[in-house]
């Protein structure tokens, strides 16, 4: 085995037996099967057998499966030892293991292992190797961490804060305003400094001096007030939040304390401003949705739906799914109907997958796959998937695999779990192993294409 050869694989999913399958195959009593792929150097089938036998008590074999991945050198293996050795309550084993990697200043073990000493009372440890990387965000992020068990917050905080203070003009131009920040969080991690001090106004005036607010959904100004209850000043801060995300951590405040009807007016003042509904019409159709009010979740989504621009195949899949989830999976087909009409846009493939859903909730699953059949785009990939998808769910696998099969250089995934499904576990595992693991090289000429992909 080969250290660069298993981290392409394991970081692409390519030539290998994924994850899930493996997951899947434990889970379905084939041991066997993923205990003899691990010794043919299936790195996540040695994985998920050597956390088998760990848990089973069975140590020292769970470590000789790992022997050969860790005698490459490879981080990952060596990761997965320290993680099980930790489990096993021989922490100080793990450590001495994967130190050497992250001294070495391997980025991806300087975190882990980071973490690791912090979880096992060696805080300071962990801050003198993390801080050499305060300018990198990921980095610095663990670093704030471990200033907690190190007792260094205000060290950790004089670093972020001359970090901010050297700031410099992110272009050329006079006129831009932005400012360059190296690590790019640095006013996010020192406001968490703060807030994990008790220095509240100081956390909350520094998250107002943000250019970017929101991270995955989140505003950690808004979160920040809903735990210290500082109800007044997130609902001001909602109002000039234009992403909503802040009048979304109002609204799960009021609905925690039991005031259902204040939450939904949060999100209803909001979608009454221009353009506001557009981010608030899903929550607030969930929030009904929860406390068995789904006619109205049903009237918010299908307003949106009906409005300029609401054609668009998320906004018209949450309605179908509102009507499926309450039995009214035809009444949704009959509003999929009346959109895609309104639009010109029945047969557009995002809409028919929809349909598609819908009929088979309704139990019309032979009209459907003969619809998806019939379709101008029943034989691209995403056709096929849905074609097969219909005709595993009435009991005809072999005929989904056969489908499938057509192209046996796409769904390789839906491949594989037909394949065990019908039992040739085997077949199912080759699937993955026979898709090119090896990286193309492209030589670029050194001019810049203007054509998609980019």
């Amino acid at each position: 085995m080969d250290a660069a050869d298993l981290d392409y694989r394991a970081r692409t999913l390519t030539g290998c037996v994924p994850p899930p399958l493996v997951k899947r195959l434990l889970a379905l009593g084939h041991e066997r099967e993923v205990e003899f792929q691990a010794g043919r150097g299936e790195w996540f089938c040695a994985l998920g057998w050597a956390r088998r036998l760990g848990g089973e008590g069975r140590c020292e074999e769970a470590l000789q499966v790992l022997a050969p991945y860790l005698a490459t050198g490879w981080w990952r293996a060596a990761e997965a030892q320290a993680e099980l050795l930790e489990g096993w309550g021989r922490a100080e084993e793990a450590i001495a293991l994967v130190l050497p990697f992250a001294e070495a200043g391997d980025r991806l073990a300087l975190v882990s292992v980071g973490r690791l000493l912090a979880r096992h009372g060696r805080g300071g440890e962990a801050f003198e190797l993390l801080k050499g990387g305060i300018g990198e965000w990921y980095l610095a992020a663990c670093l704030v961490e471990v200033a907690a068990e190190a007792g260094r917050d205000e060290e950790v905080a004089a670093l972020l804060e001359a970090r901010i203070a050297a700031a410099v003009p992110a272009c050329d131009d006079p006129e831009c305003g932005n400012v360059r920040v190296e690590p790019s969080n640095a006013i996010d991690l020192l406001a968490a400094v703060r807030e994990r001090q008790g220095r509240i106004d100081e956390a909350v005036a520094l998250l107002h001096t943000r250019r970017v607010t929101s991270v995955n959904g989140r505003d950690q100004l808004a979160d920040l007030l809903a735990r210290h209850g500082r109800i007044e000043e997130l609902r001001a801060y909602a109002a000039t939040e234009h992403h909503g995300h802040a009048v979304r951590s109002l609204a799960e405040v009021l609905e925690g304390r039991g005031d259902l009807e204040a939450a939904i007016d949060v999100y209803r003042t909001f979608g009454a401003v221009p353009g506001g509904r557009w981010h608030v019409a899903v929550p607030l159709a969930e929030l009904l949705a929860r406390h068995g009010r789904g006619e109205e979740a049903i009237e918010v989504m299908g307003a949106l739906a009906d409005s300029p621009g609401g054609w668009e195949d998320w906004i018209v899949d949450t309605l179908c799914t509102l009507y499926a989830d309450q039995g009214r999976a035809r009444e949704a087909l009959a509003r999929l109907d009346a959109v895609a009409a309104r639009q010109g846009r029945a047969e557009d493939w995002e809409f028919f997958r929809i349909r598609l859903w819908l009929m088979g909730r309704l139990g019309l699953h032979e009209e459907a796959i003969d619809l998806a059949r019939r379709h101008p785009e029943g034989d691209s990939w995403y056709g096929v998937w849905s074609r097969s998808g219909l005709l595993a769910e009435v009991g005809r696998t072999e005929e989904a695999l056969a489908l499938l099969e057509q192209d046996p250089n796409s769904l390789r995934s839906l491949r594989a779990e037909y394949l065990v499904d019908l039992g040739r576990i085997e077949e199912a595992v080759r699937v993955h192993q026979e898709e090119k693991a090896v990286p193309v090289e492209v030589p670029w000429s050194g001019e810049c294409s203007v054509e998609p992909p980019f």
